[in-house]
């Protein structure tokens, strides 16, 4: 971002930041409401686990008797709100291993992020929040490994792109039911615009979003979902954004709209980045400050995957024209392009995972002699690409999988060192996953698809239904199984495998798989 441009905000709003931050350290300028009491429930919107430690987890709530209130408040007085919080071994809460004592803060919209400590690493546990004489619903967590342990197996689900008017969450019930370790959620949890679909799910506010309080709303209205609440009650989570969380298609300070000033998006982005950081079980590492908030983060599953949870917006270049190799341009800045790389090289892990929001491998959609890429993912980058890949080779590291959200489809492709010589190095695989519900119901095959297969060798598959995306792992193999819905516009969806793929530990490339899961 311009520093210009980040002068020009903070000295307009930089109070104003101070005073978020400070309530997320636990002070606020709002009275203590010392005996709360509520006609309404305080939990509408659930509750939710992240970022597991092999000691400790983040637990979330956020208090919204009235989640839709129109002043983004949640039905909440402007007061300090005290809420208590339990950690089990069992659902029943019989044998409580870890309590406290939190402060919901108006500053905030009372949401609650606690960082959980000296529990045990690798273990199933339970837990919920207190306010007043209100209990709210049970979650389910579990920790990581301890670092350097031995895992000998692991499972986790991804997903990304759900919009809201476009269908019901179905999957994530279905995904709910899996025995999961760890969600990863790579990008347009919610969708800013004012689209009303057609089965009765309009967006709140009912037009495009640009305050706290709009933001708010939204996020809001997307939490109340009994769906997308079950997930997250049911497994940790590691989040990360891509665009629609503030505006589709923005670039660092840089809107998609001509007409709003640098500093009108910036404003925009900051409480854009407020809300989703109120709405989300992260830790204090993401705070934001004014419209800058630190998200991309490494979290280690023993001896066995090691994840890096990317951030390829805040920091990217403008989109141009595709075709541009200037090697100043980036997708993830310098200084998260060295933490990747870097990272990778000091793993000790079997599996180098990347969570990645845009498609990167090369997505050419002509099958003649020329290339029509998209400008907005990794193509649209290809001198960042190249650097990513060759330090991957130069650095000798192994075993790399890139996980994939954004592109409402499913996608396997092999990583080519260079993609012009289908015979150079195969440097990892990625597996781009659908969408919950954007695009609709979607359907097997579509254009895009047709294009895609006919114009890169390197792409191994392609379907166009809706669902999310399961990997299960050991020291020998990758295992990842795409779990379709047949539609999202009317509920009770059955799910389904659709295919399967394997990736064998040491040998880079991928094959299908044929072997009941």
């Amino acid at each position: 971002m311009p520093n210009l441009h980040r002068r020009a905000f903070l000295g307009l709003t930089g109070a104003a930041g101070a005073g978020v931050a400070a309530a997320i350290a636990g002070f606020s300028d709002a009275p203590a409401w010392a005996d709360p009491s509520f006609a309404d429930n305080p939990f509408t919107l659930g509750v939710a686990s992240g970022d597991p430690l092999p000691d400790g987890v983040v637990l979330w709530t956020r208090l919204a008797p009235d989640p839709l209130a129109v002043d983004g408040l949640g039905g909440m007085p402007r007061r300090v709100v005290p809420v208590t919080w339990q950690v089990a071994e069992d659902e029943r809460f019989r044998r409580v291993v870890r309590a406290g004592a939190d402060r919901a803060t108006p500053e905030l919209g009372h949401s609650v992020h606690v960082e959980v400590s000296r529990l045990r690493p690798d273990r199933e546990y339970y837990y919920r929040f207190r306010v007043g004489n209100q209990l709210s619903p049970v979650g389910r967590t579990r920790t990581a490994p301890a670092y350097g342990a031995d895992r000998r197996r692991l499972s986790f689900g991804f997903v990304s792109c759900q919009n809201l008017p476009a269908g019901y969450f179905t999957a994530y019930r279905h995904m709910a039911e899996e025995d999961l370790d760890l969600v990863l959620h790579l990008g347009d949890y919610i969708y800013e615009g004012p689209s009303a679909g057609t089965i009765g799910r309009a967006h709140l506010p009912a037009t495009e979003i640009f305050s706290l309080a709009d933001y708010r709303i939204r996020h809001s209205q997307y939490k109340t979902d009994a769906d997308l609440q079950l997930a997250h009650a049911r497994f940790p989570w590691a989040v990360t954004w891509d665009d629609h969380e503030v505006e589709n298609n923005y670039a660092d300070g840089t809107s998609e709209d001509a007409a709003q000033s640098p500093e009108d998006f910036l404003r925009r982005r900051a409480v854009a980045y407020q809300a989703y950081y109120e709405h989300m079980p992260l830790r204090r590492i993401s705070i934001p400050h004014g419209p800058d908030m630190r998200l991309y983060r490494r979290l280690r599953y023993g001896n066995l995957a090691e994840f890096n949870i990317l951030d390829g917006r805040q920091y990217r270049s403008d989109q141009v024209p595709t075709g541009s190799d200037d090697p100043s341009r980036t997708m993830l800045g310098n200084a998260q392009e060295k933490w990747l790389l870097d990272g990778m090289s000091a793993s000790r892990a079997r599996w180098n995972v990347l969570g990645n929001q845009t498609v990167i491998a090369e997505a050419d959609r002509d099958p003649g002699p020329g290339k029509t890429l998209s400008d907005d993912n990794w193509s649209g980058y290809p001198a960042a690409r190249q650097r990513l890949f060759d330090g991957v080779v130069e650095r000798r590291v192994e075993n790399m999988v890139v996980v994939t959200g954004d592109a409402h489809c499913s996608m396997v492709a092999e990583l080519k060192q260079n993609f012009d010589d289908q015979s150079s190095r195969t440097v990892g695989v990625e597996f781009l996953g659908t969408s919950i519900t954007s695009g609709g119901d979607g359907a097997d095959m579509d254009g895009r698809g047709t294009e895609w297969l006919a114009s890169n060798p390197h792409m191994k598959f392609y379907n166009a239904k809706r669902g999310y995306v399961r990997c299960q792992l050991d020291h020998r193999q990758w295992r990842t199984d795409y779990r379709v819905v047949p539609f999202v516009t009317e509920q009770g969806a059955p799910v389904s495998t659709r295919a399967s793929f394997v990736v064998e530990s040491g040998r880079p490339g991928v094959q299908v798989d044929t072997t009941e899961a």
